[in-house]
């Protein structure tokens, strides 16, 4: 079993085994704005492909402060039925825009699934966010009955082995 409280690689790996979370940054009109991404894990970095004429690339572009969520689904094993939160992981970076051209080969195979030719001659870009801080989290490391508790369930986690 998992300790307490789950360290800097415990929910690194959580996050490099999934590819979807939410992605948020504020416009510049101080409006919140989020989106559905798929991302991969490279050098603890996570990497989005979007169009550069997109508002998350546009805004970001202009502010690159910006927070992700990934989701961790909970499942009671041989009851699927039964309905357990999602553990989560919350943490905010510093967001860069880079060229398409900039993206390392296997990044691109990552996102782009094996349609790297198909696309190529797509107008995109690489958003590459760089996580700062802590980590938040809530039921990682934790037995689902845990999760009961939100004060023994949530950990804050240093994004960077101390």
């Amino acid at each position: 079993m998992r300790s307490a409280h789950p360290t800097t690689e415990q929910v690194w790996r959580d996050i490099a085994r999934h590819i979807f979370g939410v992605l948020a940054w504020v416009t510049p009109a101080g409006e919140a704005r989020s989106a559905g991404i798929v991302y991969t894990v490279a050098d603890h970095r996570i990497y989005i492909v979007t169009g550069p004429e997109t508002w998350k690339a546009r805004h970001i572009a202009g502010n690159p402060h910006v927070s992700i969520t990934v989701t961790v689904p909970k499942r009671v094993p041989l009851m699927p039925w039964v309905k357990i939160p999602a553990a989560a992981i919350t943490f905010h970076g510093d967001a860069m825009i880079r060229p398409i051209d900039e993206a390392p080969a296997p990044i691109l195979r990552v996102l782009l699934r094996g349609l790297e030719k198909k696309v190529a001659h797509l107008d995109m870009c690489l958003i590459e966010i760089t996580p700062v801080g802590h980590f938040v989290t809530y039921g990682i490391g934790v037995p689902m009955l845990v999760m009961r508790h939100p004060e023994r369930a949530t950990a804050r986690v240093p994004v960077s082995p101390p």
